[in-house]
């Protein structure tokens, strides 16, 4: 049994401090912080009165390395869980290393001032946690995370080599607002209108955000969709761990009422990241949205439908070619009464929660700094079976959108 420190208190943080709280075997003790500390109570009230079981909460400026170190070595956890923002994980590492604890993030760092999604800064972090003999661990969320372990996990039992990887994530979900965002919003509209780029025959080719439209059919009758071709992190790490990959893609379902409210919030200057003076003082045009939009932690009740995240990779096996579709389905009410937070926030908070489960009972613990398909995918697979979201797999099938 280990101490975990959960840092941020968002939709994913609910998920995490929820997950963890229903495993008092494996975390025997829960410490939740955030800048906001009134956010930390609210969700250890939550999970007091379901599940009968006390977590502890604290405040800290996750940007500030100090406060970081103070309240590290106050709690004094196994590992830290971090689900903040990503501007913040360099900070989050540092404060580990001056404590030695091991680190556990869902999404890559990048910059405040630049939409700029790339693992240099992490890794270079290596060498520093490999002698201070702790272990951070990349990307454990679902994608990235639970999709680089689908890609490790298909590429181990089903290929001798893999060559396409096209990771599909769609939302069927409906939250019945005109346009909001199921995850932080700044981090979303970033994402998602940051210039595409895509993995093919051995360099990454650059395009237009969602200019590559697609149609894909999702099975277990979610649904059938648009889906747009975007730039996502895992790509990085999985062209660079997989390099018998020719191609690598990463798509994902949007709905027309978010992309003409996306269109015309751009053509306004809403999305932008570059600080405007007004009224006398500087604001971040996607901040002063981020505050116009709902709340992502507020959307579980209102939230209706079913995700469908998964992989489709193509190979050879034997030599012969072949083709693995593995994917998980999830319901947004379902994860609203088990954790009341809907489905985007658990299929993300779900695998950290596990990542920092295998690494408290020492199957995944390594030294240095961990991508999560560096490591053995099974393990991983059998506890997503376990906590929430079980996997199938279609062996050769044929979707008309990649053929």
């Amino acid at each position: 049994m280990r101490k975990v420190l959960i840092i941020g208190a968002g939709g994913v943080g609910q998920v995490v401090a929820f997950k963890c709280a229903q495993l008092p075997n494996v975390f025997s003790e829960i410490v939740l912080a955030s800048r906001t500390e009134e956010k930390c109570q609210a969700i250890a009230e939550k999970i007091k009165t379901q599940l009968q079981r006390e977590i502890k909460t604290a405040q800290v400026d996750a940007d500030s390395v100090a406060e970081l170190v103070a309240l590290i070595e106050q709690v004094q956890p196994f590992m830290i869980i971090n689900v903040a923002l990503p501007y913040q994980d360099l900070t989050i590492m540092d404060a580990c290393l001056q404590t030695g604890v091991h680190y556990l993030d869902t999404a890559n760092y990048e910059p405040l001032d630049e939409a700029k999604f790339e693992y240099k800064w992490q890794w270079a972090y290596q060498e520093k946690f490999a002698k201070a003999g702790l272990m951070a661990l990349l990307g454990s969320g679902f994608d990235p995370g639970a999709t680089n372990v689908f890609t490790a996990y298909v590429a181990k039992h089903y290929f001798d080599e893999i060559h396409y990887l096209d990771i599909i994530d769609v939302n069927g979900g409906d939250h019945g607002y005109p346009f909001a965002t199921n995850f932080n919003p700044e981090i979303n509209i970033r994402e998602v209108t940051a210039d595409c780029r895509h993995w093919e025959n051995g360099e990454f080719i650059t395009t237009p955000a969602m200019s590559e439209k697609r149609h894909f059919d999702c099975p277990e009758e979610v649904g059938d969709y648009n889906i747009y071709r975007l730039y996502h992190e895992e790509l990085e790490s999985l062209s660079k761990h997989f390099p018998s990959l020719k191609k690598a893609q990463f798509w994902m379902s949007f709905g027309e009422s978010y992309l003409k409210h996306l269109e015309v919030l751009s053509n306004v200057g809403l999305t932008g990241i570059e600080p405007i003076a007004f009224q006398g003082q500087q604001i971040v045009p996607v901040q002063f949205l981020k505050a116009l939009l709902p709340d992502p932690s507020t959307l579980g009740p209102r939230t209706h439908g079913k995700t469908c995240i998964g992989c489709y990779v193509r190979g050879v096996k034997q030599g012969k070619p072949c083709s693995v579709y593995v994917y998980n389905i999830k319901d947004h009410q379902a994860c609203y009464a088990e954790v009341q937070s809907q489905a985007i926030s658990y299929t993300t908070g779900v695998p950290a929660m596990i990542g920092a489960k295998l690494m408290i009972e020492g199957q995944w613990l390594k030294q240095g700094v961990w991508n999560i398909e560096q490591l053995d995918p099974d393990p991983f697979m059998e506890a997503m079976n376990q906590y929430g979201l079980p996997f199938q797999v279609i062996e050769n099938p044929k979707f008309d959108a990649f053929e």
